[in-house]
């Protein structure tokens, strides 16, 4: 028997076609960012944000500045998922529930933020490229779980981001990496498309 990871991952399709009749929960999206919220970060920073445009005002303005796509307000909602600038003076706080928990001693806590700082103190494309990595794992996340739950997903890398910045307010230290439709899919969606063959994308050395 497949384990139901392997499962989602062979049958995971991307939604384009979402019913609009179908809403769900405060609680539902909740469970799905405490969700997504599992996925890794570099030094566990968590460097992210989930915005849930759930109301049609909302969602309105959300589709003016991304690029008027329809699954924008078909979905039940759509998020805007957010990386923020990697910033070394977070790991105190970002790393205190571990330490508490026994899970880490303090003294690597410590050298931990030691490590951050080198790595991104003064290195604005290093923070940039982190805050994309760290959005990226988490809307991947986001989108496993939407399917675990029954839901489709459909991300959009169509969208204005200075509109997107500006709608809704992001702060200067977020960039809104992409959008994720999520909901339940409509009839026409096509199923999971062929991949390249292995000889084209794999090198083993």
């Amino acid at each position: 028997m497949s384990h139901p990871i392997i499962s989602a991952i062979e049958d995971r399709q991307t939604i384009n076609l979402f019913d609009p009749s179908h809403d769900i929960s405060e609680e539902q999206i909740s469970d799905l960012v405490r969700l997504a919220t599992k996925a890794p970060t570099s030094f566990n920073l968590q460097n992210w944000r989930f915005i849930a445009v759930r109301s049609p005002e909302a969602k309105a303005r959300l589709r003016a500045v991304g690029w008027d796509q329809p699954k924008i307000t078909d979905a039940a909602v759509t998020f805007i998922v957010c990386g923020q600038l990697a910033d070394h003076e977070h790991t105190p706080e970002r790393l205190a529930p571990a330490v508490e928990a026994g899970i880490m001693p303090g003294e690597v806590a410590n050298g931990w933020q030691g490590a951050a700082k080198n790595l991104y103190f003064e290195q604005p494309q290093r923070s940039r490229d982190e805050a994309v990595r760290s959005a990226t794992f988490g809307a991947n996340t986001l989108m496993f779980a939407a399917h675990a739950l029954g839901m489709g997903a459909g991300p959009m890398s169509g969208f204005d981001p200075d509109g997107v910045a500006r709608e809704f307010d992001l702060a200067e230290n977020e960039i809104p990496v992409m959008l994720l439709a999520i909901g339940f899919a409509a009839e026409g969606n096509w199923s999971q498309k062929p991949r390249r063959p292995l000889s084209q994308v794999l090198q083993i050395v």
